[in-house]
């Protein structure tokens, strides 16, 4: 049987929608005052977070001295890719790994600014808290579910998992928190339902609908986010330019997992990323444009 169009120059396994290929100073610092919302109330309400924000944001300083990063999903496909790149900049990283055998193999041993640590999003918010820290400034998530015949797979680590990290976050204090999603994850608001993505993601457990609803908590929960929305994820080397778009707006596209990595690393050091969805591609006729004008021309949301 002929391969889809939409499946083609993709690997399946393990999955980050990486199935998805669409048609058609050596140490960085934090930026010194980032906005932020925050909480004056929160009550949980089932999964749902609801909350009051005050009226005034107020400027947040950040530590720039304080440089500990830590990735979920560092073994992933994505995930080694901001793991290698946060390290290029100078940032330590604590690289959260479900399997720490498989970790070692796949990541530098011999980097001083390397920490490997056990942590299964899967496993509840106390359990994460202690991997991540208090000495970590930032959360980058970059976890995907391997498809299986487990349909609840994408709500335990694409919805569960993610809330898992926020909530760790809350308890520790860690307020800047960085999501690797994926383009069409509103596809039934857009008029997307018969994209033949959107039809095939959602046949693993309504993958798409679990990725939403867990960047909805995000943005309720008041922490400071980014929450990056890929197109199709192409494991060779970026062959264009990246396009960054807002929220549910782009339908098709594909992009290098190492743009996708380094569209993560640079939102850390621009403020212009706070409190923002992005939707990103490469393109070959794309001009090139510094991260500052890409993530400033995106509204707040």
């Amino acid at each position: 049987m002929a391969t889809p169009l939409f499946l083609r120059n993709s690997l399946f396994p393990p999955l980050h929608h990486s199935f998805l290929s669409f048609p058609k100073s050596s140490f960085p610092s934090f930026p010194s005052s980032i906005k932020s919302r925050p909480l004056t109330s929160t009550m949980m309400r089932g999964s749902e977070i609801t909350e009051e924000v005050s009226e005034t944001k107020e400027a947040v300083n950040v530590d720039t001295k304080k440089k500990t990063i830590f990735v979920a999903g560092a073994t992933g496909s994505t995930g080694k890719r901001v793991v290698e790149q946060l390290l290029s900049k100078g940032f330590s990283v604590k690289a959260g790994v479900r399997d720490l055998g498989k970790a070692k193999t796949l990541l530098s041993n011999d980097n001083p600014s390397l920490q490997i640590v056990q942590a299964d999003v899967t496993e509840g918010s106390a359990k994460l808290a202690e991997a991540i820290g208090e000495d970590s400034d930032a959360v980058i998530c970059a976890t995907g579910f391997r498809p299986g015949w487990d349909l609840f797979a994408p709500w335990k680590v694409d919805n569960f998992g993610t809330v898992n990290l926020v909530e760790a976050c809350r308890k520790l204090g860690v307020n800047r928190f960085i999501l690797i999603s994926s383009i069409l994850v509103n596809g039934a608001a857009m008029g997307q339902v018969f994209n033949p993505a959107y039809i095939f993601l959602n046949v693993f457990g309504l993958t798409l609908i679990a990725k939403l609803q867990a960047e909805q908590y995000i943005r309720k929960s008041g922490i400071n986010y980014t929450i990056i929305r890929p197109g199709g994820l192409r494991n060779d080397p970026p062959t264009g330019n990246v396009v960054m778009e807002p929220e549910d707006t782009l339908i098709e596209g594909s992009i290098s997992r190492d743009q996708v990595a380094e569209v993560a690393v640079e939102s850390l050091v621009h403020p212009e990323s706070c409190f923002k969805v992005v939707e990103i591609v490469s393109r070959t006729d794309a001009p090139k444009r510094s991260y500052k004008d890409l993530f400033g021309s995106i509204k707040l949301t």
